[in-house]
């Protein structure tokens, strides 16, 4: 015999419960017009209830829920930076000959209003990154990449990852730029035109993961001053950066 879902079978036993229900008061008081009068009053507010908590209470709860995912996101983002993104800042950075440009626009976003902060991003968003794919030491990123390729892994299957379009984007070109650099066996003679392509890549990396780190950065200023504080100092678009207090 087929089963009906759980959600019909509980919706029928509320609907039986109240046919009881109204039975037993029929009986108790025998007043079928005073049953009639408040089953329409009931019957007529529920569109009102029906808006109240669906457009209201439920929004309010989606909103709490979204806080709530965004805040498990940035933990996210945070780790990533600790693990991955703030040494691979480093090797864009020592290769890039308008670091300069960078640094200063990155200097700005950090303490800016918000509607100058995203001129700012725009800025990084819209500018030419140019790497010296010669200045990187390409045999250690791909080291260090490969090492880290299970944590990347394990980010890409977070699901919550969705409500983050721009780090997903992110992850999904530092975890393309690592299979490009396992991928060749000697990264240290090939032609001019995969050094190229291998460049292509690294920009791309290096244009997301500034524009995420100067987002997250801003949103540990506003939220937790004290991890702000380090990431200051630990700066990776700064040469001198430390984490050492004076």
């Amino acid at each position: 015999m087929k089963r009906f879902p759980w959600e019909i079978q509980f919706g029928l036993a509320l609907i039986l419960l109240s046919v009881l229900l109204y039975l037993l008061h029929y009986v108790l008081f025998e007043d079928a017009r005073h049953i009639l009068l408040w089953t329409t009053t009931s019957v007529a507010f529920l569109p009102i209830s029906v808006l109240f908590v669906t457009l209201i209470i439920n929004r309010l709860l989606m909103r709490r829920e979204r806080s709530l995912i965004m805040e498990k996101l940035n933990m996210l983002i945070g780790t990533f930076f600790s693990v991955i993104g703030t040494r691979l800042i480093r090797y864009c950075v020592a290769s890039d000959p308008h670091v300069d440009e960078i640094r200063g626009e990155v200097e700005a976003g950090v303490d800016c209003p918000e509607k100058q902060f995203r001129r700012v991003r725009q800025r990084l968003q819209d500018r030419e990154y140019k790497v010296g794919v010669n200045k990187v030491d390409l045999e250690e990123m791909r080291r260090f990449l490969e090492e880290k390729s299970d944590f990347s892994l394990r980010l890409l299957e977070n699901p919550h990852l969705l409500e983050h379009t721009s780090f997903t984007n992110l992850l999904r070109a530092v975890f393309h730029l690592t299979e490009e650099l396992v991928g060749r066996d000697d990264v240290g003679g090939l032609p001019d035109s995969d050094y190229r392509h291998l460049a292509g890549d690294i920009e791309r990396v290096y244009r997301l993961i500034a524009i995420e780190w100067l987002s997250y950065v801003r949103y540990l200023k506003e939220s937790y001053p004290y991890l702000f504080s380090f990431a200051i100092r630990t700066n990776p678009f700064e040469e001198q950066a430390s984490p050492v207090v004076e």
